[in-house]
């Protein structure tokens, strides 16, 4: 099973779902059955490491995404990847727009999926650090529902 965390630039949101959810499936019976990956819907970051306030506050809580690098994602994707997770309705619809007709992916909204209190992460990058600390919070608790999922389905 191979899942894809997608955001706008691939240094915020997606890779801390995906350093999180690393963390979560090394812990797990499914730690060689999963892989996990991040991409954006924008190519503005491509190369780049998450933004540092991003890798810090991930940090402070044992997740180490210092050697994550953005990238876009791409309609190949859709053939790679098994499940696709959108954080945001924005993205979503990118996504949407790029996936192929022959796509054998499941694309859908993270929180959304989960049915947790609020239906998108919001991009922290414009706000304070208190944001970092509620993107986390939001991709602890969907990385836990994430697991419990694919711990019924692989």
């Amino acid at each position: 099973m191979k899942v894809l965390f997608v955001c706008l630039g691939n240094i915020c949101r997606s890779p801390t779902a995906e350093g999180v959810f690393r963390k979560y499936l090394a812990a797990s019976p499914l730690a060689d059955k999963v892989s996990v990956d991040s991409a954006g819907t924008a190519d503005w970051h491509t190369g780049k490491a998450p933004d540092p306030r991003t890798c810090a506050a991930a940090l402070k809580r044992g997740y180490d995404l210092s050697k994550l690098q953005a990238r876009q994602a791409t309609a190949e994707d859709f053939h790679e990847f098994d499940l696709i997770l959108a954080m945001d309705n924005s993205n979503l619809a990118n996504l949407e727009a790029l996936r192929p007709a022959n796509s054998r992916a499941e694309l859908d909204l993270l929180l959304q999926r989960y049915d947790l209190p609020r239906s998108e992460v919001p991009d922290p990058y414009y706000g304070g650090e208190q944001g970092f600390e509620d993107v986390l919070n939001l991709l602890e608790n969907a990385s836990q529902a994430l697991l419990a999922e694919l711990q019924e389905r692989v």
